[in-house]
């Protein structure tokens, strides 16, 4: 006994029969009658009515929408190329003014250091001036303390001696 045709124990039928399984499949027939010839013509009127109140207007629509979708497309592209082209010019600007800037920047540091070599060289020269100065200050009161103590080293002695031996030496 099996469960497909039989169903479980005590049942009157099979349980699991398809409803049209006992229907053969060359049997089926689709009718052509007024029904359906009456909704092919309902159908030709609602396209023919429709067409101008609905299809067109939305279809028109859609267009314009891609024509402007197609426009700001074109001007964003627009845009892009002439914001690449000002990048562009502000980079080779910049590009020309950082190449001033180090021209002017490089002067500078040479007027400061040849500045500073005229300082150095006037610094340098005063020093020696001043030095030398002094030293031909100090060679004259060499000179001269020599002589006034040559000229005072005769009388200093007698002094001394005098004051050694407690009497007057001759001279």
């Amino acid at each position: 006994m099996s469960l497909l045709s039989d169903g479980f124990a005590g049942s009157a039928g099979p349980l699991l029969t398809p409803p049209l399984a006992n229907v053969p499949l060359a049997s089926v027939s689709i009718d052509l009658n007024k029904t359906v010839l009456l909704q092919m013509v309902i159908f030709a009127v609602l396209i023919v009515v429709l067409k101008p109140l609905l299809f067109d207007p939305i279809l028109k629509v859609f267009a314009l929408r891609e024509e402007r979708t197609e426009g700001e497309r074109e001007r964003a592209r627009k845009l892009q190329l002439k914001a690449g082209d000002l990048l562009t010019r502000y980079e080779k600007e910049l590009e020309r003014i950082n190449q001033a800037a180090a021209v002017e920047r490089d002067k500078a540091r040479a007027e400061t250091a040849k500045l500073e070599a005229e300082i150095l060289h006037e610094a340098r020269e005063v020093t020696l001036k001043v030095e030398r100065e002094g030293r031909e200050r100090i060679q004259h009161e060499v000179t001269q303390m020599r002589t006034e103590l040559q000229r005072q080293s005769a009388s200093m002695a007698r002094e001394i001696a005098r004051r050694i031996l407690g009497r007057e030496v001759a001279g």
